[in-house]
């Protein structure tokens, strides 16, 4: 069987785009979850292509010769995302326009499904088809997003997207649940050649595709890690990002914004610091970062967690104090 190859995403200058995007972005989400608008902006913005919006249903990226279908899933936070290279993990689901089939052979089952999913993925190809304003062959695309719910960090690739042949497969039916909850019969699939688990199909409560998908190792020239929260860049320095505008302020407020005068700043007047006006198109900015010492990245994480500093907290955008943005 044919399996997708990783594909190239961003050239270096669009990479370094969306590092930078990506943090101004955070600073602005305060701590809430990431969404699949969230990237899919920060995504479209980096590349210069519109942005059409992020759909459950229908493709998410089209332009020119390329469909790209994003992707988004969970990880943990306590870990460097690139702990996650070389693991297989499952997403909550690839499509959900299915119809399962009521047939109690599996992999006759399995045929019906796969069937559907070949279909609908070969209707996007020709869609990009249509749409496409030059003689490039169609580029279709499923792009992976690990994040974190701390934010620290995001770990992105690409990879073909292709129909799947049933004939690459067996499938048997399953049970779950159960007890308190409603037990239930899901379809699970492997691969004929491995004996991987490839997809689970469920049958109750929405019927789906959950795919199980395989994050490229780490020498894997098109995997992409973002750490837009305390990335430490060399031995005893850490960048940090704020907006433009908050960069502006202190500089004039510091007389400069080298390593060691923020890295003093932060020591000294921690406990002066007060929330920075930053104009009502800030969230048009792009982030600015600073390297400041690592002991001083440090203090100003001990001292948030234990509330030494309650004067210093996020507030609402366009007002973005200074330790919300050195996170």
């Amino acid at each position: 069987m044919r399996c997708p190859q990783t594909l190239s995403a961003f050239t270096s200058e669009e990479r370094n785009t969306v590092h930078r995007l990506l943090a101004t972005h955070v600073a602005y989400m305060m701590g809430r979850k990431v969404e699949e608008a969230d990237w899919a902006g920060v995504y479209c913005r980096a590349k210069n292509i519109p942005l059409r919006g992020w759909s459950n249903l229908n493709i998410d990226v089209a332009y020119d010769n390329v469909g790209l279908e994003h992707k988004m899933i969970c990880y943990r936070s306590h870990v460097n995302l690139m702990d996650a290279c070389g693991r297989i993990l499952m997403h909550p689901a690839a499509t959900r326009s299915i119809r399962v089939p009521l047939i109690p052979d599996p992999n006759t089952a399995m045929y019906e499904i796969l069937g559907q999913y070949a279909d609908l993925i070969s209707k996007r190809r020709d869609y990009i088809q249509k749409q496409s304003f030059s003689e490039k062959p169609i580029d279709l695309r499923i792009g992976w997003l690990l994040w974190q719910v701390s934010l620290r960090q995001f770990l992105y690739f690409e990879e073909e997207m292709l129909e799947p042949d049933p004939n690459d497969y067996w499938a048997e039916w399953r049970k779950s649940g159960g007890g308190v909850r409603k037990e239930s019969q899901n379809l699970w699939v492997y691969e004929r050649e491995t004996g991987k688990k490839r997809y689970s199909i469920t049958t109750e409560a929405g019927a789906k595709i959950q795919p199980y998908f395989d994050v490229p190792p780490p020498n894997d020239p098109h995997i992409y890690l973002f750490t837009v929260i305390g990335e430490v860049i060399t031995e005893g320095l850490v960048r940090v990002w704020v907006s433009e505008t908050t960069a502006r302020e202190l500089e004039k407020r510091l007389g400069g914004l080298d390593v060691k005068t923020i890295t003093e700043a932060i020591y000294e007047n921690t406990d002066k610091m007060l929330a920075i006006q930053s104009g009502p198109d800030s969230q048009a900015e792009v982030a600015c970062s600073l390297v400041i010492a690592e002991g001083a990245y440090s203090y100003i994480e001990r001292a948030d967690k234990y509330q030494r500093f309650p004067s210093i907290r996020y507030t609402s955008p366009p007002c973005l104090p200074f330790r919300s943005v050195i996170q």
